[in-house]
């Protein structure tokens, strides 16, 4: 996930006010729902019992309180309207995650690759939880030093990009169509050994933008497109948002089509590419993939 190339000094602009129209949503939003407070009893279920204390912190406060900007949305600020690196997504492909986030935020997010895109990513999921898995352990350490708000882990892959073939016709296997947990399947593709915390949270959003899979001798995004796929069937009902970048390569291109599913996507802007994909759970007659 980490940028290869710098895009224009238009597109830092851009981006620097897509946070300012957000921060600008976010404080609406806090203001409409402090006063919503005082009309309802009832309330949205927290995700999290940080949330649960800074929703009890917000009600025995006073407004200009609960509508300060958070620290974490502070430090995205500071950041991108300093920095010279801007986030290998443009600004378009940006914005098609952005758009699930604003409706599913506060939510569980998963982000294969950790790069100079995460605080961003972090930022727009405020008050939700936002892991990232990263190949590479000098990479994690070295992004950890310069933002300890994040949440990463490590990640270790066995494939290869020169083997995509092959996987291609393991995974049309009839056990790598069975959903259940990623640790326990049949499945060649199916990653066993990433951190507990990935299997055992309900996904609202996956985003595949690692590990590298730019030349023959890298991991290559095969598993971790399959492992994404499987988890977002796994999950007990509802859906799951799974984006997929740099689908402009071979790998990207046909292992999300064949295991994301083509009748499951909804978009594609630029080298991104967005699926949602049902709980198999809640229909065990549902077909691996839908009919187009």
């Amino acid at each position: 996930m980490r940028p290869k190339t710098q895009y224009p000094i238009n597109l830092k602009l851009l981006l620097f006010g897509f946070f300012l129209a957000f921060l600008l949503l976010f404080i609406l939003r806090t203001n409409f729902s402090s006063s919503s407070s005082k009309l309802t009893k009832s309330s949205k279920p927290s995700t999290t019992h940080k949330q649960e204390a800074q929703s009890t912190a917000c009600l025995s406060h006073s407004t200009s309180t609960c509508t300060k900007i958070p620290p974490s949305l502070v430090q995205a600020l500071l950041h991108y309207s300093t920095s010279n690196i801007t986030p290998q997504q443009t600004l378009r492909e940006v914005s098609v995650t952005s758009r699930v986030l604003e409706k599913k935020s506060p939510c569980n997010f998963l982000v294969f690759g950790l790069g100079h895109d995460s605080l961003m990513w972090t930022s727009l999921n405020h008050g939700g939880r936002t892991i990232f898995v990263e190949e590479d352990k000098a990479w994690i350490e070295q992004i950890k030093l310069k933002f300890p708000v994040l949440e990463s882990y490590h990640a270790v892959y066995n494939s290869r990009v020169r083997d995509a073939d092959d996987l291609m016709q393991i995974g049309m296997a009839e056990e790598c169509k069975v959903v259940g947990d990623a640790r326990h399947s049949n499945c060649q593709l199916a990653l066993k050994g990433l951190p507990p915390e990935v299997y055992g949270i309900e996904w609202d959003l996956i985003m595949v933008d690692a590990p590298t899979g730019y030349f023959e001798d890298a991991p290559g995004r095969m598993t971790a497109i399959y492992t994404a796929g499987l988890i977002a069937r796994n999950r007990e009902a509802g859906e799951t948002d799974v984006f997929v970048h740099d689908v402009n390569r071979v790998v990207e291109d046909q292992f999300s089509k064949a295991f994301l599913c083509e009748g499951y996507m909804r978009e594609q802007e630029g080298r991104l590419r967005h699926f949602t994909i049902p709980s198999h759970r809640a229909n065990v007659d549902r077909p691996f993939c839908p009919e187009i």
